[in-house]
C-alpha cells in the first residue's frame, strides 16, 4: 500500500522512519507529476518543497501552530498532508483551489497570494500569540528568495527583530527563483551564502583540532569562539540578517529531511526570531522541469507527464501580441525601455530581453519601487513600459498616483490578465483596475478589444509623455479581428442600429466587445434597435459620448471590471455633467470575491453573458414602453450560454 494514501494528518507523519519518509518523497513527486499533467497548474514550485514541507509538519503541531505559506503557489505538498489528495479538479469549480484556502482546511491561514506579505502576517500572529499568552503556539513563515525582494517583506523584517523574545521562525525557501532567477543585491547576498562554507562548520572543525592541541587548545577556542561575529562575518557573510537582531541558522540542504528537521528544532527551541536559510531545487525529480531553463515548469497547463510537452495549443494570447509589438516599437525608438517585477516571461518581455537586454530592467517583486523607478526614469528623457499583472497593480497605487501621474510623467503601465481569469481565484482576478486608476488626475487607460487594437492603442500610449498611460487587456488567446464600421469622436462604432431613433447604446469595454455584439443581436430579435461602440480609451470619457447617448433611450455599459467605480460609473458620472438625462444600466463583476472556476463559469455566476444581459435590457426597455406585460426571458428562450 503506498505511503501517501495513509497520510490524513500531520501526525501520521510522526511514525515514519527516515527510509520511509524518503519513500514518501518519491511517492508524492510522481503524485504531483501525473495530477498537475492532467489539470494545470504551479508544477516546479511544489516539487522543490517536498522534503521542506515533510519536516516542517514533522516538526511543527498545525494548525495549533500556525505554518503560512507566501504567495502559496508551493502549498501542494501541505494540502497532501493535511488530507486533500484528491486533485483531480484542481483550480475547477468544486475542487481545490491552487493556493492556501480557508475553506478548504483548518491548517491553511493566507489565500492572498501575493507575494511577500507572509512575514507580516506572521509578525501579527506571533504579537497576538504573546499577548494572549499563548506559549504553546509557534508561528513559521515560510518565504521564497524571490519573495524576499519585496519591500513589505523588509518592512516586516524590521518589525520582528524589535522583539528579540518573540518566537518566530522564518524559513527562507531558496531555489534561486521566483518565476524566473531571482535578481538583485539581496539574491547575489544568497548566493554567497549558498556558496560559502558556513562557519558552524569551520568553528567545528577548528575546535576539533584545537582540542587536540595540549595546555593552549581550549583557551584559544574560547578565544575564537568569542571572536563568533568577525569570524561570520568573514567565513559566512550571514551577518546582515544578524545584524537585524534575528539568529540564522543555515544554510540547509532543502532535501535532507533529517538535516531540515534538526534545524527546524533548534529553531523552535531558540524563543526568538529565526531565519532558517534552505537551499532547494525548483523541479527537483522531473528532467522536464529541470531542462526548462525559463521558469522551471513554474505554471504549467495540462501537459504529457512524460515528456512535460502542452497536449494542446492555442492560438496567439494577448499577452504574446503585446510582447511582439514591444519588440517593434524597441527597433524604431531607443528611447523605450522595459520593467518588470520578477515576472519577465509572464508578461510577455522575454522577446524584448533577449533583443535589447540593456534596456529592461526586472525590480524583483518590488512593484511600488518599479513604478517610482519609472517615474525618475521618464523624468530623465526615456519612456519606460511597465508590464505587471492587473491585480498586482494594485500595490502600487500610490505611487502611480503620488509619483508618475503627479509629476506628469510619461509611462506606460500594460496590464495583463485583466478581468475575470478564473482558475487562480480571489486574488488573481484583475477586477479591481478600472475601478481605482479612475481617481488619478490625468491618466488615460485604453481597453483594446482585440489583437490590432493592443498593437494599436500600444503605440497611443508611448506617444503620450506628459501623464501616465494604461493599457490593459485579458488572459488566454486573443479572439479574431473586431472591425469597426464608423467612428464617433474617439470611439469606433461596432455596430449601427438600423434607424433614426435607436432604443439602446450599447458601451462596451475591451475583450467583451465579440459578447456585446452578440446581445445586440438578441436585442435586434425582440425589435430593439441597438448601436454599439468601443470607446477603445475609457478615461477619460470621450467628449462625444454625451452627444451620442443623448440619441438614445437608455445606455448600457459593459465591462470585465467592479461595478464599483468602474467605467459605467464614469460614464454615468459624464453623463449627468453634460445633462444628458437618459437611464443607464451598468453590467460589470459585483463587490465580491469570486470562487475559481472557469473564465467562462465565473462570468456565468456573475450575470456576464449574452443572454443575461439582453434578458435584462429587454426588461428595461420594456418597462420604459409600458409595456412590462411582455416578458423578458422570451428574448433569450432559445439561446444558449456562451462558451469559454
Amino acid at each position: 500500500m503506498p505511503l501517501l494514501t495513509r497520510i490524513r494528518g500531520p501526525r501520521d507523519l510522526d511514525r515514519l522512519s527516515p527510509e520511509e519518509l524518503d519513500q514518501l518523497a518519491g511517492e508524492i513527486r510522481a503524485f504531483l507529476v501525473d495530477a498537475v499533467s492532467k489539470t494545470g497548474g504551479h508544477l516546479g514550485p511544489n516539487l522543490g518543497v517536498v522534503e521542506l514541507t515533510i519536516a516542517l509538519h514533522r516538526v511543527f503541531e498545525s494548525p495549533k501552530d500556525k505554518v503560512l505559506w507566501d504567495t502559496g503557489h508551493q502549498s501542494y505538498v501541505h494540502k497532501l498532508l493535511t488530507g486533500r489528495q484528491d486533485f483531480s479538479k484542481l483550480k475547477m469549480k468544486g475542487g481545490l483551489s491552487g493556493y492556501p484556502s480557508q475553506a478548504e482546511s483548518e491548517h491553511d491561514v493566507i489565500e492572498n497570494s501575493h507575494a511577500s506579505t507572509v512575514l507580516g502576517w506572521a509578525d501579527g500572529i506571533a504579537k497576538a500569540n504573546q499577548l494572549m499568552k499563548r506559549d504553546d503556539s509557534h508561528v513559521v513563515a515560510v518565504i521564497g528568495d524571490g519573495a524576499l525582494t519585496g519591500g513589505m517583506a523588509w518592512e516586516a523584517l524590521n518589525n520582528i527583530a524589535d522583539a528579540k523574545d518573540r518566537p518566530l521562525v522564518i524559513v527562507v525557501n531558496d531555489n534561486e527563483r521566483s518565476y524566473s532567477p531571482t535578481i538583485g543585491g539581496l539574491a547575489n547576498h544568497l548566493a554567497t551564502l549558498r556558496t560559502t562554507d558556513g562557519y558552524e562548520r569551520f568553528l567545528t572543525r577548528t575546535k576539533d583540532l584545537l582540542e587536540r592541541t595540549p595546555v593552549v587548545g581550549q583557551a584559544l577556542y574560547d578565544t575564537l569562539h568569542g571572536a563568533k561575529k568577525g569570524l561570520k562575518d568573514f567565513i559566512a557573510p550571514q551577518g546582515m540578517f544578524e545584524d537585524l537582531g534575528l539568529k540564522y541558522v543555515g544554510p540547509i540542504d532543502g532535501h535532507d529531511i533529517e538535516a531540515l528537521e534538526s534545524a527546524l528544532s533548534r529553531a523552535k527551541r531558540f524563543g526568538g526570531p529565526v531565519i532558517v536559510h534552505c537551499l532547494t531545487e525548483k523541479g527537483r525529480g522531473y528532467q522536464p522541469a529541470l531542462q526548462d531553463e525559463a521558469d522551471r515548469f513554474h505554471a504549467v497547463g495540462r501537459i504529457h507527464p512524460d515528456t512535460g510537452l502542452p497536449i494542446a495549443t492555442s492560438g496567439a494570447d494577448w499577452t504574446s501580441v503585446f510582447g511582439d509589438e514591444m519588440v517593434k516599437l524597441g527597433e524604431e525608438r531607443e528611447d523605450i525601455v522595459a520593467i518588470t517585477a520578477a515576472m519577465l516571461q509572464p508578461v510577455g518581455l522575454d522577446r524584448f530581453a533577449k533583443r535589447f537586454p540593456e534596456r529592461v530592467y526586472d525590480v524583483g517583486i518590488a512593484e511600488q519601487h518599479g513604478a517610482v523607478s519609472a517615474a525618475g526614469l521618464a523624468h530623465a528623457g526615456v519612456h519606460p513600459v511597465f508590464a505587471v499583472y492587473a491585480t498586482f497593480l494594485n500595490r502600487a497605487f500610490d505611487q502611480v498616483l503620488m509619483d508618475v501621474a503627479l509629476h506628469r510623467c510619461g509611462v506606460t503601465f500594460v496590464l495583463d490578465r485583466a478581468g475575470v481569469t478564473g482558475t487562480d481565484g480571489a486574488s488573481h482576478n484583475g477586477m479591481w483596475d478600472m475601478s481605482i486608476l479612475q481617481v488619478v488626475p490625468g491618466l488615460r487607460l485604453a481597453a483594446p478589444r482585440d489583437a490590432d487594437q493592443v498593437r494599436a492603442q500600444l503605440r497611443e500610449a508611448v506617444a503620450v509623455e506628459d501623464a501616465p498611460t494604461v493599457v490593459r487587456f485579458s488572459k488566454g488567446a486573443v479572439g479574431p479581428a473586431v472591425p469597426a464600421v464608423g467612428r464617433v469622436g474617439g470611439m469606433d462604432v461596432l455596430r449601427e442600429p438600423g434607424t433614426d431613433a435607436p432604443d439602446v447604446l450599447l458601451v462596451s469595454v475591451g475583450a467583451l466587445a465579440p459578447m456585446c455584439l452578440e446581445v445586440a443581436a438578441l436585442l435586434d430579435r425582440q425589435g430593439i434597435s441597438t448601436t454599439v461602440v468601443d470607446p477603445r480609451w475609457v478615461k477619460p470619457v470621450d467628449e462625444a459620448m454625451a452627444p451620442l447617448a443623448e440619441k438614445h433611450r437608455v445606455v448600457v455599459t459593459v465591462e470585465d471590471n467592479s461595478r464599483v467605480g468602474g467605467v459605467g460609473s464614469a460614464i454615468a458620472q459624464a453623463l449627468r455633467d453634460a445633462g444628458v438625462d437618459v437611464p443607464l444600466r451598468d453590467f460589470g463583476i459585483p463587490p465580491r470575491f469570486l470562487d475559481h472556476a472557469s473564465r467562462a463559469e465565473v462570468l456565468a455566476e456573475i450575470g456576464l453573458t449574452a443572454p443575461d444581459i439582453a434578458r435584462q435590457v429587454t426588461g428595461l426597455v420594456a418597462k420604459l414602453d409600458g409595456r412590462y406585460e411582455r416578458s423578458a426571458a422570451d428574448a433569450v428562450d432559445s439561446v444558449q450560454p456562451a462558451r469559454d
